[in-house]
């Protein structure tokens, strides 16, 4: 078994979402309730990675997250991860500066997409995973459109997700318009799915709620870190 080191508190909501989904579905592979995976957590300050994101300092923000990743091989994880979307804007930066291997939460996301055939794909996120190319460029390599939604709809996205999904908060209304709002993608860009680009949006959207499929982005990273802590 390989021990996972979890760079979290990126948002606070998703690290737990984070910790009880890995608890699950190891539970579920080895069969038993009576077996827990042995992880570290690194709880970071999501709000300074928000602040260097909006300054332009990048790299600040790499050796920030370079030194939560280093702290976690000190303590004994054998690879790590970064419980969050908008932090992979300088993954590969992170990489370089760091011995453990790390999971991207983007890679995986383009081999589920890629796997469910999909090819013109909804985008949402923080305003920093919808302005930057850092999660389309893959998929554009893979011969896949991805769609955002409008400037002003961006900034209604991100406006709710730091007020509200981030202090674990669910507001009716703010489901509503973001449901609305991809389902003017689907008019206006003709998308057969919606990456939910963004680990507290499993609060808020349900697999029913859409009649395109979802690609859980939380879900699918931990699926991929489960499947790391098997592997020999």
């Amino acid at each position: 078994m390989k021990k996972l080191g979890i760079v979290g508190g990126t948002g606070p909501e998703s690290t737990i979402d984070y910790y009880q989904s890995i608890i699950a579905k190891y539970q579920e592979k080895r069969g038993t309730k009576e077996e827990l995976p042995e992880l570290l957590i690194n709880s970071i300050n999501m709000y300074r990675i928000f602040e260097l994101l909006e300054n332009d300092r990048t790299e600040e923000l790499v050796d920030y997250l370079a030194e939560a990743v280093n702290s976690l091989e000190r303590a004994g994880a054998e690879f790590a991860v970064i419980a969050a979307n908008t932090p992979h804007i300088v993954f590969e930066e992170i990489q370089q500066k760091v011995k453990i291997p790390m999971i991207s939460i983007i890679e995986e996301t383009v081999s589920k997409a890629h796997e469910a055939g999909l090819e013109k794909i909804g985008l949402l996120g923080t305003k920093f995973t919808m302005e930057n190319d850092f999660f389309k460029i893959p998929f554009t390599e893979k011969q896949k459109d991805v769609f955002v939604p409008t400037d002003s709809e961006q900034a209604y996205i991100h406006e709710k997700i730091v007020e509200e999904l981030e202090n674990g908060i669910v507001n009716p209304d703010t489901k509503k318009e973001y449901l609305a709002i991809v389902s003017r993608m689907i008019d206006r860009h003709g998308i057969e799915g919606i990456i939910l680009g963004c680990t507290e949006f499993p609060m808020i959207f349900k697999p029913e709620d859409l009649s395109i499929p979802q690609l859980n982005t939380t879900e699918i990273h931990v699926d991929k870190i489960v499947e790391t802590i098997f592997d020999e």
